[in-house]
């Protein structure tokens, strides 16, 4: 499946962000459990991560950061919601690419898709309000999540409505709806959505990332960040 997808993306994607940020606005930025510990950085609220994301992107003279595909975080462990699976491992593989960016910014679809499903995700540390497009790419079904929009993102559409390449359709929501999380896009591939609405998940164990790896490819083959 990601060979195929690999061969059929060949379009030149619009920015996620759009016009208003071109590539010298962006930064990478590194939020592993490594990376955390170093900087001893509270992160039992989110209030100290924004303001360590603040003055990240003051430092790089950044407009946003992005990252953390495949990354490894002690980030989940102030929510419940990302405890110990019955296999006993604890979810802390970041499965999507964060944008990290302004409350309120546009997010653009970097190319054409169908809403397959809308939600919100209430619960703590989760995606807040979420929307799914599916697309068709040379008979290749493969999906888009955004996660952490802003709540009127879910009165916009309707399932089966049209997004086009180019299109701003959402934008970011602040902490107090996206999960409790500075502002930030949580953006995801996906091949098989096994059946869910307006959610999958987002962070998975160790013992299960081979599986969600292979069906989560990167999304910088979408978003062309250079990292």
């Amino acid at each position: 499946m990601l060979s195929l997808l690999k061969d059929h993306l060949s379009e030149e994607f619009f920015s996620i962000l759009g016009p208003d940020f071109s590539e010298k606005d962006y930064t990478h930025l590194d939020l592993s459990s490594q990376k955390t510990s170093e900087v001893d950085l509270d992160l039992s609220t989110e209030f100290a991560l924004e303001n360590y994301i603040h003055s990240y992107l003051n430092q790089k003279k950044a407009k946003a950061a992005f990252g953390g595909y495949l990354e490894q975080r002690n980030l989940y462990s102030r929510s419940s919601y990302f405890g110990m699976e019955t296999t006993g491992n604890k979810r802390d593989i970041h499965l999507g690419l964060d944008i990290w960016a302004p409350s309120g910014t546009l997010i653009y679809a970097p190319t054409d898709g169908i809403v397959h499903s809308l939600k919100n995700n209430t619960n703590h540390g989760d995606y807040g309000p979420t929307l799914v497009l599916e697309h068709h790419t040379h008979k290749l079904r493969w999906y888009s999540l955004y996660g952490h929009l802003a709540l009127d993102t879910l009165s916009k559409f309707n399932s089966g409505e049209r997004i086009t390449k180019g299109e701003a359709f959402a934008s970011l929501g602040s902490n107090e709806v996206n999960g409790n999380y500075p502002p930030h896009l949580h953006y995801q591939l996906i091949f098989d959505l096994e059946g869910y609405i307006g959610d999958y998940p987002g962070v998975t164990s160790e013992g299960k990332l081979n599986y969600y790896s292979n069906n989560c490819p990167d999304p910088n083959l979408v978003l062309n960040f250079g990292i």
